[in-house]
């Protein structure tokens, strides 16, 4: 990065693109939370168009929306109109920070309406050739395998709002409730197949059996939860599977308070199935020790992030043992913040 000519030092506020079709905006929002400068949160709405966003040959508000009405929680949503003409006094952005597909175009316009640098993360897809070149700086995950460029920064895992702080956060709002469950507390992430719902029923039951036996043969208890991917009959059988066991379950979508960052505050050692980037890089935000299960259900894509953390000490698969092993917190959305702040002069 040492030989990309310097920016102007921005003057204005900090602009995330929120697309709330793309969960890759969690990304990005993210690196902003850990950034310690204020910033302003831009939910996108799109029309008909949106699908071709990306292919735009320079920067473009394609696809963006005139909403109808303002966001569910209350946050202004900009429509293409209120991005082309600021009222008076509107501050106009000194940084834009997008992820995914349709928010690039979105930036790279802001970037040649207000002279603003612009952060993009994850890899551009087809069409987004401009954005590889033109953004200031591109954020991708290693497994993702981006083409070395200046402007690129490499990161391990996926970026993620969880941070310490967060974890802290929970896992004191979750203490009273757990606090009679003795340790080693071992939290069960349960993803599913990669595209698709409903995990094979047997997988979950033996992984539960396994981390049972385990849990309980050291006299601790087991935090599972599952995910949208992992299906009823999957979560049933994943139930039958810690009966041996101390054990609290929490299947997705039951109501009640989602215990999820609480478990991974909580726990001293973490078991995640190998399907789910997000779980795998969320859970090495944490100080816990991690294991991969189930890499059956990976596709190519989270396979090569599994084998990143392993040569990064990272994880480890989940075999016969479930010993807590020392290893180092994986933050990189605070060195992607640190490598904003340096560059771009945020104050």
């Amino acid at each position: 990065m040492s030989d990309m000519p310097p920016f102007p030092p921005p003057q204005g506020t900090v602009w995330v693109l929120d697309d709330p079709r793309d969960p890759a905006s969690a990304q990005a929002i993210g690196i902003a939370e850990r950034l310690g400068v204020a910033f302003r949160r831009i939910p996108l709405t799109w029309n008909w168009m949106a699908h071709v966003a990306a292919l735009s040959r320079r920067g473009s508000l394609i696809g963006v929306a005139q909403p109808a009405r303002g966001s569910a929680d209350g946050r202004q949503v900009l429509s293409a109109v209120a991005l082309r003409t600021p009222l008076p006094g509107d501050e106009t952005p000194s940084l834009v920070i997008s992820a995914g597909t349709r928010s690039g175009p979105v930036a790279l316009w802001l970037k040649a309406r207000f002279g603003c640098p612009v952060v993009h993360c994850t890899r551009p897809g087809l069409g987004g050739m401009l954005l590889t070149r033109d953004c200031d700086l591109l954020v991708v995950s290693e497994h993702d395998q981006p083409t070395p460029a200046p402007n690129l920064l490499s990161v391990l895992g996926v970026p993620q709002r969880t941070s310490p702080l967060l974890l802290r956060q929970h896992a004191e709002a979750w203490r009273e409730r757990l606090e009679h469950l003795p340790h080693p507390r071992v939290a069960l992430l349960v993803g599913g197949p990669e595209r698709g719902t409903d995990m094979p029923p047997a997988l979950a039951h033996n992984l539960a059996r396994r981390v049972a036996r385990l849990t309980a043969e050291n006299g601790g208890t087991v935090l599972a939860i599952t995910s949208p991917n992992t299906g009823a009959e999957a979560t049933d059988a994943l139930a039958a599977g810690l009966a041996r066991v101390l054990h609290v379950l929490y299947r997705y979508g039951e109501p009640g308070d989602n215990p999820y960052y609480g478990f991974l505050g909580s726990a001293d050692v973490i078991v995640v199935t190998a399907d789910s980037a997000t779980m795998l890089s969320e859970a090495c935000t944490t100080a816990a020790a991690v294991y991969v299960a189930l890499p059956e259900l990976a596709g190519p894509r989270q396979r090569r992030l599994v084998a990143s953390l392993f040569r990064a000490g990272q994880v480890r698969p989940f075999e016969d043992d479930l010993f807590p092993w020392p290893r180092t917190p994986l933050d990189e959305a605070e060195r992607v913040a640190r490598t904003i702040l340096e560059r771009f002069a945020i104050e």
